[in-house]
Order: structure tokens, then C-alpha cells, then sequence
């Protein structure tokens, strides 16, 4: 299973924006050295085209406004709602750097999240799954224990340190709630995979998006910039895991 995983992630790494560019560049330059002067031009050209396409921010902004104008922020004042969801992300574990900093940006915004709307519903828990990957602590726990810091109580609080994607812990979600009706919080670029994988294990809950990255106004005098780029590799992971997910 973990072979599988580890594949997984290769396999996606490599037909992502980052992965992409950088292997036909790298393409390019080895027929560059091997004397293929017609194809080794048409590979780096090739490169530098989809590096510019990727970070030209009309077209990242379009990659990831079709994914977030799906969804709208939740509304607060709905009530009972039993349980949080606040599905996993990245994170490091350097004692040397603040809580807020171990976190990635897209982490501290779902746990947030997540803190407002159980601030908002009385007697609710909130979930927090994801394994620690190369890390010593879990995701779930690292994040818990910023829901702490901010004012949440321990015992609203249910983990799994297990889980190492949205497969699982849509699993976990199955097996807690038993049907009951609950709150998912995740980045808004992943609300749409998410809920298709939550579906398929027959959970339905209200999405809560966050960490949205869409731009209101967009001109096409736009120079390529390493925001789209990021924006434009966030978005086609999410493309490549709809896809993926559709053809298993």
C-alpha cells in the first residue's frame, strides 16, 4: 500500500505544472547534448511556453476559479451540527520555529475555519485527521494543538493520526458520524474532490471552503509571476486527483 502511495505521488509530481516543465526541459537539454538540435528546440520551446501558460495569471486564475466558484463561505449561523471536519494539510516539525509557523499557510486557515463555526454551534466536536508523513507529529495533532492554544477545549476534540489522503479520511468521517449530519472544512480549490470522495463512501456534508485564491480582477497586461505558477500547480493537482478519482 505504501509502494502504491509513493507511486501515486511520483506519478502526479510528474505531469503537474513543476514536474512537467522540468522534465522536457530537461529533455531538452539532453538532446541538446546529444546532437538532436531540431528536437531539442522544440522540447525547450515546448518548456518555456507551458512555464509562462502556468504562470500567467489569467490562466492560473481561470485554473482555480472553476474549481472555487463552486462553493460560498458557510453560513455561521446554522445550528445543530454535531461535528467539524477539518481535513488535513501540510506541515513541518521544527521545535525552532512558533506554532504558527509549523503549519502551512493553507492548514492555519482550515483550523481556523474550523474554530469559527464550532465557536458558532453549540456542543460541537471537531475532527482533525492526517498523518505525519517524514514528520514525528501527526498533521491531526499539530493541528489540534492550535485549535487549543485558540481557546478550544480538548475534549471537542477527535483525531485520527492515520490517514494520508482524503480517501481515508472520508473513511474515518463514515465510521464517526454514523450518518449524522456534519461540516466539512477544507481549501476551497479541493472542496469539489473532496466531496466527490466523501460521496463515494456515502457521506453528504455541508461544505465550509476556505483559503480561496481566486482573483476578483484580472487584467491580460499580467507578467508571469511565481504566485500563478503555485496557484496554476494547486489547481491541477486537484484536476489530475478529479480524474484519477473518476477513473478508479
Amino acid at each position: 500500500m505504501d509502494l502504491l502511495f509513493s507511486l501515486k505521488k511520483l506519478i502526479s509530481f510528474c505531469i503537474k505544472p513543476y514536474g512537467l516543465v522540468l522534465i522536457i526541459l530537461m529533455l531538452g537539454l539532453y538532446f541538446v547534448f546529444a546532437k538532436k538540435e531540431k528536437l531539442s528546440k522544440s522540447l525547450l520551446s515546448l518548456g518555456l511556453f507551458l512555464l509562462f501558460l502556468f504562470a500567467y495569471s489569467p490562466f492560473s486564475n481561470l485554473l482555480v476559479s472553476s474549481l472555487e466558484d463552486r462553493y460560498v463561505k458557510y453560513d455561521y449561523a446554522h445550528d445543530g451540527i454535531k461535528y467539524i471536519h477539518v481535513l488535513g494539510s501540510g506541515h513541518v516539525s521544527d521545535e525552532t520555529q512558533p506554532l504558527s509557523s509549523l503549519i502551512s499557510d493553507s492548514g492555519v486557515k482550515r483550523v481556523l475555519e474550523g474554530i469559527l463555526i464550532h465557536k458558532n454551534i453549540k456542543n460541537s466536536k471537531l475532527i482533525f485527521t492526517g498523518y505525519g508523513g517524514k514528520n514525528e507529529i501527526s498533521n491531526a495533532s499539530i493541528n489540534a494543538k492550535l485549535a487549543i492554544s485558540l481557546g478550544v477545549k480538548e475534549e471537542d476534540i477527535i483525531m485520527d493520526e492515520t490517514a494520508k489522503d482524503t480517501n481515508e479520511e472520508a473513511e474515518f468521517a463514515k465510521n464517526l458520524t454514523k450518518g449524522e449530519e456534519f461540516v466539512l472544512v477544507t481549501s476551497a480549490t479541493h472542496m469539489y474532490r473532496a466531496l466527490g470522495l466523501f460521496a463515494k463512501v456515502g457521506l453528504h456534508p455541508k461544505p465550509a471552503p476556505t483559503d480561496f485564491h481566486r482573483e476578483e480582477i484580472i487584467t491580460f497586461f499580467e507578467l508571469p509571476s511565481a504566485s500563478s505558477l503555485q496557484n496554476s500547480q494547486m489547481a491541477m493537482h486537484e484536476y489530475i486527483g478529479i480524474l484519477w478519482s473518476k477513473l478508479r
